[in-house]
């Protein structure tokens, strides 16, 4: 079947053709078929022209075009204002096929797939800032930031730590091939605790799409915008961004107090448990684990 671009006058003409022939006892099949176009096309133009007038068509015609013009002209105006322009995302398909990464394993419920990357940043004096970011992929809740000028293997486990501590165990977690993560302190103190530790292919950030797509945020919100000139700062400003983002204002069973950064001045609110992290005998110390 040759392939013809129709107008979307054409196109609602073709339609009220078909809608006789209908309305005369012929088949869908036979209709699509005498206005020589697939079945999918035919349904597509039933679904974005169905019951529109000529008029009403050239007339969304023009609108199409009008937002054309202005959509260049406020990109325009960004950059003017030295403001980033959003880039468009090229399309993709679902990727939830081999076993491993995000395009391999969907998180289907809390604490099933949880992810972690490192943000690469540098305060005011050059010196480098590394925040080791952990989220859950189901609820997208980010779990920790702990914000250190050098993030090793040792300093993943003593997060993960504290959250198996205070959360409970998850089934996988997800990363990139990093050094930290990939160590062998950490894939054996994982697999003793029975979380299965998945690993994107190489050069493949989007498999890690769902900590990928909180960093971008947190990079927008805060790291673009602050001016960070000690590692206290940061650690203040991070976590309290964390939890602001998260909505701590509706944290029933906990206590809130205010730190202040002597540096800055800055005051931000953090959640304090009431009663501490909840003691745990099933998850062993990390520095308990033979090597």
């Amino acid at each position: 079947m040759s392939r013809k671009r129709f107008s979307p006058e054409q196109i609602i003409t073709m339609l009220r053709e078909a809608e006789v022939l209908l309305s005369q006892g012929a088949q869908v099949a036979e209709v699509w078929r005498k206005l020589e176009v697939s079945e999918q096309t035919y349904y597509r133009w039933r679904k974005e022209y169905g019951g529109m007038r000529v008029d009403q068509a050239k007339r969304l015609k023009e609108l199409e075009q009008e937002n054309a013009r202005l959509k260049k002209r406020v990109e325009r105006i960004w950059r003017q204002e030295g403001l980033k322009v959003p880039q468009k995302q090229p399309k993709r398909g679902r990727l939830w096929l081999n076993d491993g990464s995000c395009i391999r394993l969907r998180p289907m419920k809390k604490d099933h797939v949880w992810s972690y990357d490192l943000v690469i940043d540098r305060t005011s004096d050059g010196r480098p800032l590394r925040i080791l970011v952990i989220i859950d992929e189901f609820t997208r809740e980010c779990l920790s930031m702990y914000v250190s000028r050098r993030i090793t293997s040792p300093d993943v486990l003593d997060q993960l730590y504290g959250l198996f501590l205070s959360r409970g165990t998850p089934e996988h977690i997800r990363s990139d091939n990093g050094v930290e993560f990939t160590a062998n302190a950490v894939r054996g103190w994982l697999k003793d605790l029975g979380v299965t530790a998945l690993y994107i292919e190489p050069g493949s950030p989007w498999e890690n799409g769902y900590v990928e797509s909180y960093i971008g945020k947190f990079r927008d919100k805060l790291l673009n915008g602050e001016i960070l000139d000690t590692l206290m700062e940061a650690k203040v400003l991070v976590e309290g961004w964390r939890r602001s983002w998260r909505g701590i204002c509706r944290s029933s069973g906990s206590t809130s107090v205010r730190l202040r950064c002597a540096d800055s001045g800055r005051c931000w609110p953090i959640i304090m448990p009431r009663h501490g992290i909840p003691r745990s005998s099933r998850v062993p110390s990390p520095s308990l684990i033979r090597r």
